[in-house]
């Protein structure tokens, strides 16, 4: 699919990788929604962006505020045909910890309404508005990129409520790309390793250094800008679909 002139929802596109895929997006002439909560500095992104973004706050596992999202887009850009899923929280704490006592639930089951319900949420409405698209020359109405990542495999000590949303991801990228291949629309996903996002530039830089010294190569943290290439590269490359494609660096992660 041509990223010139279509229209494009980003979630979590206040920072990170969701900042740096609505921009790349904007920047090969796509006009961007940018999705995330009013506490996020995307209505700042999409002000730097120009007249290609606008802003739309919404809670990704909010049906009424994500459906809002989506008829705001689609009236302002005459329809959307690409969604990328960069939303997600981080949590940590071991199933049982050293006092013996047990992983909080409540916290559980955030992370998943996040990470995997409002992903889920977002991909469904989404695609239910791209399903009316008029097909291209390759027959597809749509693209939707969602972010699992390296610990959806390979999770390690205290993450268990994160790999189990991120697992959730991988797992539900075939199913919903069979479901969505009789309307023309493509779903894949991005399994990240270790990226220089606001999140782990919180470590230390003594900790940063560990983790980028565990990448075999390029021994360094992603950067945003490469997991926007990929999401772009998804886009334009028809061929692609039903996949989780790690983009790690080869890392395998170590129990800790």
């Amino acid at each position: 699919m041509q990223i010139q002139g279509i229209g494009a929802i980003v979630t979590g596109g206040g920072s990170g990788l969701g900042e740096a895929t609505a921009r790349a997006l904007a920047s090969r002439g796509a006009r961007v929604a940018i999705l995330d909560l009013g506490r996020s500095k995307a209505a700042d992104v999409a002000k730097s962006i120009g007249d290609a973004a606008i802003f739309c706050e919404a809670d990704v596992a909010n049906e009424e505020q994500v459906t809002a999202a989506l008829d705001r887009a689609v009236q302002q850009f005459g329809g959307i045909q690409v969604a990328v899923n960069c939303a997600g929280i981080g949590t940590a704490g071991r199933t049982v910890d050293k006092a013996g006592k047990p992983f909080d639930l409540k916290l559980f089951e955030l992370t998943l309404r996040v990470n995997l319900v409002g992903t889920f949420n977002v991909v469904r409405l989404a695609a239910a508005r791209m399903s009316t698209n008029q097909p291209n020359d390759e027959n597809e109405r749509g693209v939707i990129v969602n972010t699992a990542s390296a610990a959806a495999f390979e999770g390690q000590i205290g993450q268990c409520a994160y790999s189990a949303s991120k697992g959730g991801v991988v797992g539900m990228t075939l199913p919903i790309a069979r479901d969505l291949s009789a309307v023309g629309i493509r779903v894949n996903t991005i399994a990240p390793g270790l990226f220089a996002t606001p999140m782990l530039m919180m470590l230390p830089q003594e900790a940063r250094d560990y983790l980028a010294s565990q990448i075999p190569f390029p021994r360094r943290l992603g950067k945003p800008p490469e997991f926007a290439a990929l999401a772009c590269h998804i886009v334009e490359n028809p061929m692609l679909n039903g996949e989780t494609i790690r983009l790690d660096g080869a890392i395998r992660m170590q129990p800790k």
